[in-house]
């Protein structure tokens, strides 16, 4: 019992019982759901299925008024064609887990405000970086669907075993975070099962995929970001603008420093200025606003490592940088990194920050599990603010959940099927491999799930475990258009070798420190740093050494010679594939991206290092930074696929008010063509081809025909 409550009474941590006495509250959620299981099943369903018939009605406006043809190539590269906006968008929509909106929150609760900022960071670098191997996939292999068919052709059958392994492993694990963290939150919101929210959540996704292939998963990825985006902004000006409770960033550092007041604990100081008191252990003067922080660092350092494994490694990137047009490959990942910079920063420095402000009674059992986020959102807005949180989250997890299954549906596809099982395998058979697999990936998904719940794994330890099991296969994938010497040795025996010497480095630093092997002391910070830094700076080694010794000085001969299963003509201009253009791509994204990853990484927190423990004014700047940074990059990532697409937009629209009979005209044309094809030698139909379609444009072109001689 308490005499009285303190002195920001609105506290959910505190409350007056029957009697009038102030009572401290154990939990936040207490087991307890927010909302009732109807709006739970409402929000999995009913989003699902709108998505389901939305994106697929979308891909079918596109194909009868745009003329996108549904093959095989098409299903699974999206035309090669993709703008810069579109790629952006798909980037943050990717990258944007159920970690992204919930395990960023954790760490600002756990660390104060360096927590989001290496969150934010330590997982932006990746995506600016990859933005170089995107630019040479154009060079290199301009006809591949997936990375292992590149490393097939450059080092052979049992190079490509051992990355097919470890590009599955990075899907296998990015699925278990997405539904790890989704299940976990709409169970403690609504009370939905927890294992029937495994199942559910991927559903309406697979009906999309199934349906549309990568063009319907770039499409529902733009709702997706819109709609994440837009709660974003939300949440941010509703704690430092609008709230009743909290509403400014003086008010939330007020509120920060009488928490930090009220729960002193004095421990050794790890900087060396004297006695240290406060609520961090291992923060400066134990305070929640400084960015001298040894656990933010140590954090930091295991969230980079990690994450180069889960843009390298997985195939989704992959997928996303062979749809993308040459001339929009670089652009398009190095803005989607830094858009997406704003999700975790701008949002745990609202949400994570919120609930200490707040002093929110969180468990560090419920803070693991990704609660902080909404336990934010009940405290600042009741049962709308679980709802909106509930609803970007479903948002986050299919949308990168999508990605995963074409990811892993491409590899099954053109790595297993094509490669091994039917080399001379036709369009149609490729579609139907393709449509199975993602059938068979969607539900394996809820049963991964399942397993994991019952197993007891948190979506926090599954984090910053995945560094330490892919992060071996880092540098020799990026080697591998990179670099003319490397390998295929060094690439397997790095792999293997530093995947092997990782995990025996954090099981043993786990011994060592904490005397037991469970699933809490491998979670903690110095294990897992250990086993991650081993694990990448290994793989990386073994490959160098190996390279340097037995070079191969390839040519990259065997990776232009990858082929597609259907030849279609290109509809981008030639100029496209300029290699001059192409190499001032590269220069340009090498520059931009190494510039913003030094900016981002080492001046940006060097800069903040002298204010100690922030002033208000300095965590005012600071906050005002993260809602700008939040407001900029909603807006770029909504409006400019919409600008880049207006062409397509018009033309759709036209189509269907103005122009059915011209699009009936047009399929009578494919239809006389295709029978014609089926009957002449290969040689003769791409010519053909191009005479058909330069037949249809000056069709189009006429002005009785041309659509907007319709609607005049």
């Amino acid at each position: 019992m308490e005499s009285d409550c303190p002195p920001f009474a609105f506290s959910a941590k505190y409350y007056r019982n029957s009697g009038g006495s102030c009572v401290r509250q154990s939990s936040f959620f207490q087991g307890k759901a927010v909302l009732n299981q109807g709006v739970g099943y409402s929000v999995i369903l009913g989003f699902g299925a709108f998505f389901a018939v939305f994106t697929s009605f979308l891909v079918w406006l596109e194909k009868r008024y745009v003329g996108s043809r549904h093959t095989s190539e098409w299903f699974n590269t999206a035309g090669r064609n993709v703008k810069t906006g579109l790629i952006a968008s798909v980037i943050v929509s990717q990258w944007t887990w159920a970690a992204t909106i919930l395990q960023s929150s954790n760490v600002a609760w756990e660390y104060g405000i360096s927590g989001p900022f290496w969150y934010a960071s330590g997982a932006t670098i990746q995506v600016l970086l990859f933005g170089i191997m995107a630019i040479e996939i154009k060079r290199k292999a301009p006809h591949a669907h997936t990375v292992c068919e590149i490393v097939k052709a450059r080092w052979g059958t049992a190079a490509h075993a051992v990355f097919l392994t470890f590009c599955f492993l990075t899907n296998i694990i990015v699925t278990a975070m997405l539904l790890l963290g989704g299940s976990a939150v709409v169970n403690a919101l609504t009370g939905v099962n927890i294992y029937a929210a495994s199942f559910l959540i991927p559903l309406g996704v697979v009906v999309y995929t199934l349906a549309g292939g990568l063009k319907a998963t770039f499409l529902a990825s733009y709702i997706h970001s819109v709609i994440v985006h837009l709660v974003l902004v939300i949440f941010v000006y509703l704690v430092y603008t609008a709230s009743s409770k909290l509403g400014s960033p003086g008010v939330v550092y007020r509120r920060l420093m009488e928490v930090a007041s009220r729960s002193r604990v004095c421990q050794e100081p790890i900087y060396h200025v004297g006695q240290s008191c406060g609520p961090v252990s291992g923060n400066y003067r134990g305070s929640y606003l400084t960015m001298l922080s040894s656990g933010g660092l140590v954090f930091g350092i295991i969230n980079i490592v990690g994450n180069f494994g889960t843009v390298f490694v997985d195939n989704g990137y992959w997928v996303s940088a062979i749809a993308a047009r040459p001339s929009s490959t670089h652009k398009g990942y190095l803005l989607g990194g830094l858009v997406w910079f704003a999700v975790p920063f701008s949002l745990a420095t609202s949400l994570g920050l919120g609930a200490l402000a707040l002093d929110l009674p969180l468990t560090e059992s419920e803070a693991s599990h990704g609660l902080v986020p909404p336990a934010t959102a009940i405290a600042l807005m009741g049962k709308a603010g679980s709802v909106l949180l509930l609803t970007m989250l479903f948002m986050a997890v299919t949308s990168a959940g999508s990605s995963e299954l074409i990811a892993v549906s491409s590899l099954c596809t053109y790595d297993i099927y094509r490669t091994y099982i039917n080399p001379n395998a036709n369009g149609k058979q490729i579609l139907k491999v393709s449509r199975g697999i993602i059938l068979g990936f969607g539900c394996f998904m809820g049963f991964l799930a399942v397993i994991l719940n019952k197993a007891g794994v948190s979506l926090g330890w599954m984090y910053l475990a995945t560094g330490v099991l892919i992060g071996s296969a880092v540098l020799p994938i990026a080697f591998m258009l990179l670099w003319p010497k490397a390998n295929a040795i060094g690439a397997i025996l790095g792999t293997i070798i530093g995947c092997a010497l990782g995990i025996i480095t954090w099981f043993s630093v786990t011994s060592i420190e904490y005397g037991r092997v469970n699933l809490d002391t491998t979670g903690r910070n110095a294990p897992m740093l250990a086993g991650n830094l081993v694990s990448v700076l290994t793989g990386g080694a073994v490959h160098a050494a190996c390279s340097f010794l037995w070079p191969q000085n390839y040519e990259w001969d065997t990776t232009k010679k990858i082929t597609m299963v259907e030849t279609e003509t290109s509809e981008l201009p030639a100029e496209e594939f300029d290699e001059e253009k192409l190499k001032k791509a590269k220069s340009w994204i090498v520059k931009w991206g190494l510039g913003f990853t030094a900016v981002i990484v080492v001046l940006w927190p060097a800069l903040s290092l002298p204010a100690g423990v922030f002033s208000l004014g300095y965590f005012t700047f600071w906050t005002v930074l993260a809602i700008a940074w939040g407001t900029v990059g909603s807006v770029v990532i909504i409006a400019l696929p919409l600008i880049e697409s207006w062409r397509t937009i018009r033309s759709v629209l036209c189509g269907m008010f103005t122009s059915d009979r011209l699009m009936e005209r047009l399929e009578e044309m494919d239809m006389k063509l295709r029978t014609i094809m089926l009957a002449i030698p290969e040689a003769e139909k791409l010519y053909l081809l191009e005479k058909e379609n330069a037949k249809k444009k000056d069709f189009i072109d006429q002005p009785d025909h041309h659509p907007r001689a319709h609607s005049a």
